[in-house]
């Protein structure tokens, strides 16, 4: 440590020269004046040092004690200040060059499959640029990719040279280094190799740096940017995906709402073949359970009955046929002997045909006393339409069994979309209950009528759309419906899922480099349940945020951002 005592008739000119010292580091001062110390250590120069020099060199207060001391405070509470003042932190941990050094370089490149972000310094001959490369898995929901390899080539003239890391430091960052032994004009070539799928991604037009004056005196001006950062490391913890906005057939749509009902032919009603009393078995049966065909659901009971008792009624089938089955094998008899004529054999085997038919009809699922009713086919117990010791008569609905495989949603359309009804080509449905939205395509949705003119007391127009029941569409309840017809023009559209609404206007955040979005006002057109038509506020082929925006949004208000390691 280094201690200077200065008088008080030269503390203006001593500190004048130290404050315009040009700056150095971990350098301790005492400075003692009448007995007071205090102790800091020299800060950089600044302005406010400065200013505390000129405004000492110019005083002309007599330095009388107090006046010694105020000095003295003035000085001291500058230097302690500037001491206190820590250095800023480096921004994600890198390391930054002071001002005239290389800044670093930063590429976006997709394929099909994944999406390479890549920060390095402009390539120097025979200095070593580290690369910190960032892969995501392209898909539905975009991923770090945390198994594989990943190799950089740096290729000048058919010659080049290269460098793999087998693995990444941490999920998704890849750590590279070249060290270029030419220069010139290249490319470097990303190969990316997984257990899933081989990749490629190359930058065309990468210049190799004879020296570093001469990189650094080929580097662009620094512009300013108001983009917003997320990082990848963001990206990855959430829900997160992209993609280029692309002109494709839109249709013309109408929305409106519908009610799902069941499809012609899906419903089966089981009704009661004779008179008698129901009896229901030990497990009640249940609306929306699941049955089997030739499954027992009730009993009729009869034995109660004095008229139409099933067992009356049985023991008489079984004479009448038999009875009949003796006079048609005696008619055979006769016949052959020509004792009677063909028309009368006829109408005994007749008899004996239909006593058969009520025997086994009346016999089938009998037990003492009573019947067995079944379900004729497998599905679901829409009803059931009576209850246990209540009495039915033959021919009276027992319960309705429904199979559920297809459904109708009947659609009412205005007045105003009457000219696009019979354009009407497929439909798109949203359940408000659970908020999932199904595409036509998901719904194997087949338009089957539409109504040739209004309803007298609504003034709808009913479109009846036949759907594949998909296990979440329920008969009786509504849903939002979009009527799609057959696409005709070209428009700009990106997912629903995209659009973030701030008090009545819609945005898009709209990623303009690898961690640099920009929150975008957008117009939007028509829509069809999954898609939007975008007017205006983006352009073909910027990457649109699909999933995410929200959290792009909170980071951006917040303004924190985590550490990570690119290379500056």
């Amino acid at each position: 440590m280094m201690k200077v005592h200065i008088s008080t008739l030269t503390a203006r000119r001593m500190l004048t020269m130290l404050i315009a010292l040009p700056p150095r580091k971990n350098l301790p001062l005492v400075v003692t004046a009448q007995g007071m110390q205090a102790q800091t250590v020299l800060p950089k120069k600044s302005r406010m040092r400065t200013h505390m020099a000129q405004m000492i060199t110019s005083t002309n207060i007599p330095l009388t004690a107090m006046n010694k001391f105020i000095l003295f405070l003035a000085v001291t509470a500058v230097l302690i200040s500037s001491c206190n003042r820590k250095e800023e932190p480096q921004e994600h941990g890198h390391p930054h060059d002071g001002p005239g050094g290389l800044e670093p370089l930063a590429y976006t490149l997709y394929s099909q499959y994944s999406e390479v972000f890549v920060e390095f310094k402009p390539l120097v001959m025979g200095s070593t640029s580290k690369f910190a490369t960032h892969v995501t898995v392209l898909g539905e929901q975009f991923s770090a990719l945390s198994e594989g390899s990943v190799t950089v080539s740096l290729i000048i003239a058919d010659k080049g040279i290269r460098h793999k890391a087998d693995k990444p430091s941490t999920p998704g960052i890849y750590r590279l280094a070249l060290t270029p032994g030419t220069a010139g004009m290249g490319k470097l070539v990303f190969d990316i190799k997984t257990k899933s799928y081989t990749d490629q991604l190359v930058i065309d037009s990468v210049r190799v740096y004879p020296d570093e004056r001469t990189a650094i005196a080929a580097q662009p001006e620094a512009g300013t940017s108001s983009d917003i950062s997320y990082l990848k490391e963001q990206a990855w913890k959430v829900e997160f995906a992209n993609e280029p906005l692309t002109a494709e057939p839109f249709s013309d749509v109408i929305y409106t709402t519908g009610q799902v009902q069941p499809a012609p032919g899906d419903e089966v009603v089981v009704s009661a073949t004779f008179d008698g009393i129901v009896q229901l078995g030990s497990r009640p049966l249940a609306t929306g359970q699941a049955v089997k065909s030739g499954q027992t659901l009730l009993s009729i009971n009869g034995k109660q009955l004095t008229e139409n008792n099933l067992d009356v009624q049985l023991a008489k089938a079984q004479t009448d046929y038999e009875r009949a089955k003796a006079a048609y094998e005696r008619d055979q008899q006769l016949i052959a002997k020509q004792l009677i004529t063909g028309r009368e054999v006829e109408a005994s085997k007749a008899e004996f045909e239909n006593t058969g038919k009520v025997l086994s009809s009346l016999s089938s699922n009998y037990k003492v006393g009573g019947k067995s009713i079944s379900t004729p086919t497998s599905g679901f117990i829409k009803n059931v339409l009576v209850q246990s010791g209540q009495y039915v008569s033959q021919g009276q609905p027992l319960f309705t069994i429904t199979r559920n495989r297809n459904l109708v949603i009947r659609a009412d359309v205005s007045q105003k979309d009457l000219s696009l009804v019979s354009q009407i080509r497929s439909a798109s449905i949203r359940i408000p209950y659970s908020d999932k939205t199904f595409t036509g395509e998901q719904l194997g949705a087949k338009i089957i009528s539409y109504g040739r003119s209004a309803d007298s007391q609504t003034g709808y127009v009913p479109v009846m759309v036949q759907v594949n029941n998909i296990g979440e569409l329920v008969p009786g309840t509504f849903v939002n419906v979009w009527l799609k017809t057959q696409p005709t023009t070209s428009a700009l559209v990106i997912k629903e899922s995209a659009l973030i609404e701030e008090q009545g206007n819609f945005y898009v955040y709209v990623q303009t480099a690898g961690e640099s979005f920009q929150k975008r006002e957008v117009k939007t057109g028509k829509r069809d349940g999954e898609k939007v038509q975008i007017l205006s506020g983006v352009q073909p082929g910027e990457r649109v945020v699909t999933k995410g925006g929200y959290q792009i949004r909170l980071s951006s208000l917040s303004g924190a951002l985590p550490a990570h390691g690119h290379e500056h």
